[in-house]
């Protein structure tokens, strides 16, 4: 169980920070940067959350991912290592994968055909779905360049997880968008 009683410690001040696991790395740091930009990612849901009252499908969904990304934010601050560990570190799981792809295909059965591209708008649920798609994708490259360093360890079902997600977002903002007949869809050269 997680207790918080004091906000503030000063450990911070100089401008590092402390991973679960205990170590100590700059407030820039690839892997503080990825898992602040799954913190980024929830608050934007959060947001879009205020505009899914009547889309109770989708909002029970959002608030399934946003303790999910709270998983996936713990999983990135502990990082994998081969040292014996006192407790299990909190992983995503293919199960949260596979039920983040059922969602996706639930969503989009019932969704219009694309037949371009879909400008991020619409509806204000679409749009802070869209908006939260977008900071998603950029917490997926920044795991990816993480995952990608030397002695970095990202698990493969986290790396699916925030892939599924934003496409989870994408197909959300579209059914949102009264199942995709709201869309606004791209037309190339449309203003030359």
């Amino acid at each position: 169980m997680v207790k918080l009683n004091k906000i503030y410690t000063r450990m911070g001040d100089d401008g590092t920070t402390a991973l679960v696991s205990g170590p100590r790395r700059t407030k820039h740091d690839l892997r503080v940067e990825a898992y602040g930009t799954i913190d980024e990612t929830n608050s934007a849901i959060g947001v879009a959350r205020l505009h899914t009252a009547d889309l109770p499908e989708i909002d029970a969904m959002l608030a399934l991912i946003q303790n999910d990304l709270f998983d996936l934010g713990a999983d990135l601050a502990t990082p994998e290592t081969d040292e014996p560990q006192a407790y299990e570190p909190l992983r995503i799981v293919e199960g949260q994968v596979d039920r983040l792809e059922r969602d996706i295909d639930r969503l989009n059965a019932d969704l219009q055909p694309l037949k371009s591209f879909v400008l991020p708008g619409g509806s204000p649920a679409a749009a802070h779905l869209h908006l939260a798609r977008t900071i998603a994708r950029r917490a997926e490259r920044l795991m990816v360049a993480l995952a990608r360093s030397e002695a970095e360890i990202v698990g493969a079902p986290a790396l699916k997880y925030v892939n599924r997600l934003s496409d989870f977002l994408f197909v959300a903002a579209r059914h949102a968008n009264d199942g995709g007949k709201a869309d606004a869809l791209w037309v190339p050269g449309k203003n030359r």
